[in-house]
């Protein structure tokens, strides 16, 4: 197989984009606008009632973010009607029928001229409501096939999924497809149409019962992880992921299917710039925790690896995913992370932060520095179950009697601290799989693209995808870290 230019591919293409606010949406955008300018047309479905909404939510939570730097400084005071003429937002909702696109005009229009869909559209929240997870993770990647199906120029569909539908698997996980109904355990089968039907009872049920809207979050949450449990899947979001992937290999017939797995994805590697970063992930929100001074301890396995791709470097990917399998029929999945070729551990991370954060001290809100110590790292969950029992149960237990003794004088500080403690403990439950995680993700369909991208692709250097560039200590240091530590200070 031989790629060409992927430049030369990507001239006069119509693209549609799901979840165009969305991290990596955003930059794959950019990424072609500015390599490719003569790209024909970007759809940008939005989440939005109307075209105005849509169109406002265009100029503020795309455009308008420092990410399109680059873009403004070439165009200058062109870039305005540069936009205007290669991308159109489309107010819709992936969870609906037809991506919820109610202008039938515009609607005929994108069947007719559409090449090429990716679907980035996510609910990425662990911890997110069942049927909210099921619409958009599930349900929703089965309406984005089926608006494929009806364009009819289209060449490929990218759906943008996680490595981590692997569940709790460890040892080297290969980029194979889920079929209709696989479970991770027991002996029963995944009826997505059952688990349709459940959603509706319960809330059903919670409504006739006239339970609050905040009481309904609530047990709609708990639902989704029972469920993904039941199935051998550790939370909602990589459940509702993998049946995702199970309707559009069962009902993608015979468009040609690309499904992308990045696993935990960091900020840009050097692409439009380094350090480019949007949302507290993953690893970020102990980053973050640890600066602040409120990480005081690290929870980690001794065999664990973490699994870290800059964001810049997916996309790449995934564009040269787009080239190489415009033209094959049969779906094929790509991970695209380090575990495998050049991993970084989670002590290496935790000598960068306190390398980082004790040259670049994080300011607090009264202007002092915050000095941070070393940390203790728990190998195991008994560990820090013992951890959080001395360090915060016992005092808080001592808080409560005191509390009951003073007639509820430290009331509101027991409160306060009560719930920090659930949320931690929370928190530590839904993330474990992760800390404690043990697998290793192939990427042979991978490396593969990488080998043909490099012999028959003169623009390699441009769409760079390979984690043996990597030099994580100065990725960390000189990248990563600060691009977060502006984020959160903004």
């Amino acid at each position: 197989m031989e790629l060409g230019s992927i430049r030369q591919f990507l001239d006069s293409k119509t693209i549609l984009v799901t979840g165009a606010t969305g991290y990596l949406a955003k930059i794959f955008v950019e990424k072609i606008l500015r390599v490719q300018p003569n790209v024909k047309k970007f759809y940008l479905l939005l989440r939005a009632a109307d075209a105005k909404s849509a169109t406002e939510r265009l100029r503020d939570e795309v455009i308008g973010k420092d990410l399109f730097r680059v873009l403004r400084e070439k165009h200058g005071a062109g870039l305005h009607s540069f936009i205007s003429e290669k991308v159109t937002p489309v107010p819709g909702d992936i969870s609906h029928e037809d991506l919820g696109v109610k202008d039938s005009s515009l609607k005929d229009e994108m069947w007719r001229e559409i090449d090429v869909m990716l679907n980035f559209a996510a609910t990425t929240n662990f911890d997110e409501r069942y049927d909210v997870a099921l619409g958009i993770n599930t349900l929703g990647a089965l309406h984005v096939l089926n608006f494929a199906k009806k364009c009819v120029k289209i060449k490929m569909l990218v759906h943008v999924s996680t490595a981590y539908v692997c569940g709790e698997d460890a040892g080297l996980i290969l980029e194979q497809p889920y079929h209709m109904g696989m479970a991770k355990k027991g002996g029963e089968k995944i009826d997505i149409n059952f688990e349709k039907r459940m959603v509706q009872e319960k809330l059903n049920e919670l409504k006739l019962e006239d339970v609050p809207e905040k009481e309904i979050t609530s047990a709609m949450k708990d639902f989704g992880i029972e469920r993904a449990r039941l199935f051998g899947w550790p939370n909602t979001y990589v459940f509702t992921k993998a049946m995702g992937e199970m309707l559009l290999v069962n009902f993608k017939d015979s468009l040609p299917l690309v499904i992308i797995r990045p696993t935990m994805v960091a900020s840009t590697y050097k692409d439009p710039f380094p350090g480019w970063i949007e949302g507290v992930r993953t690893i970020d929100s102990v980053i973050v925790g640890y600066g602040k001074g409120r990480v005081t301890c690290f929870i980690s396995g001794p065999r664990s690896t973490l699994d870290v791709i800059p964001a810049d470097m997916v996309v790449n990917a995934i564009i040269v995913a787009m080239v190489a399998r415009a033209k094959q029929h049969s779906e094929i999945i790509y991970h695209l992370g380090s575990s495998f070729r050049n991993p970084v551990t989670v002590s290496n991370l935790h000598d960068f932060i306190f390398r980082y954060f004790s040259e670049h001290p994080w300011i607090n809100k009264e202007g002092e520095s915050v000095k941070v110590g070393k940390g203790i790292v728990l190998t195991s969950m008994p560990k820090f179950y013992t951890y959080m029992a001395i360090r915060f149960l016992l005092p808080l237990k001592a808080l409560q009697l005191f509390n009951t003794l003073l007639f509820k004088k430290y009331q509101d500080l027991y409160t306060v601290l009560d719930r920090r403690v659930k949320l931690v403990m929370r928190l530590a439950d839904l993330y474990k799989p992760y800390v404690f995680f043990e697998g290793i993700f192939d990427d042979l369909n991978s490396e593969r693209l990488r080998i043909i991208s490099k012999e028959t692709c003169y623009e390699t250097d441009i769409f760079d995808f390979d984690p043996m560039n990597i030099d994580w200590e100065d990725y960390m240091m000189n990248v990563h870290i600060p691009g977060l530590v502006k984020y959160v200070m903004k």
